[in-house]
């Protein structure tokens, strides 16, 4: 464990630029708070005490603002950089050396049992408020943009973004013109609906009455 701890340290600091000194990391940073208290609740938990582990990591929860089932997997060198929000699921599992923002869940769909969380690989990087739902993989130094949608797959060295997430860039290469800008209004789109429908209606009533007006003729 004080292993681990050294090297969370060391990697919170390479990729950090606001951290000035392993002191400082060690005692200010709540993302590393929340994975010490991990890693009790979870040997408590592999133990057969589920009850202490849990408690432990709602103990967790309260101080840092971030939440981690003790059955959870995290390899070394996670950064949970500013971490509030953060939920991580029972059968969430994570690779070494990955930075994870504020506000991110990796959580289930509700629609599962079993494994149901995600699985993330080595040196992946999640965006804040980013929501990853569902037992998939995101492969080994990934990206996923801040606020996206995560329901499926993720390749190695590839970058998503949206919700849902699509890939815009896989092995350094842009596969997809994504445009954060100019996306089409849904309001916009309901009202041509609305308006096509309407249309069909007047259509719709002109023939009813011409009918009708036809039937009244003819008697």
């Amino acid at each position: 464990m004080f292993n681990n701890l050294r090297y969370d340290i060391r990697a919170i600091r390479e990729r950090d630029p606001a951290a000035r000194s392993d002191a400082e990391v060690f005692f200010c940073y709540p993302g590393l708070h929340a994975v010490i208290y991990h890693r009790i609740a979870n040997y408590f938990y592999r133990h057969g005490h589920k009850l202490l582990a849990r408690m432990i990591s709602q103990h967790a929860r309260k101080r840092t603002g971030i939440e981690i089932h003790p059955a959870a997997k995290i390899g070394k060198g996670l950064l949970i950089d500013h971490g509030m929000g953060v939920v991580i699921g029972e059968t969430a599992e994570i690779g070494d050396n990955c930075t994870i923002y504020h506000g991110v869940t990796l959580g289930g769909t509700g629609k599962e049992s079993g494994k149901r969380h995600p699985t993330i690989g080595n040196n992946v990087f999640i965006g804040a408020h980013s929501q990853l739902l569902g037992s998939f993989t995101v492969a080994d130094n990934s990206k996923i943009a801040a606020g996206s949608v995560v329901l499926c797959d993720i390749p190695a060295n590839s970058t998503a973004v949206g919700s849902p997430a699509r890939i815009v860039k896989r092995d350094g290469i842009r596969i997809d013109n994504f445009d954060n800008v100019h996306i089409p209004d849904p309001v916009s789109q309901e009202i041509c609906k609305l308006r096509i429908q309407l249309e069909h209606l007047a259509k719709d009533c002109a023939d009813i009455k011409n009918q009708t007006s036809n039937t009244q003729e003819t008697e």
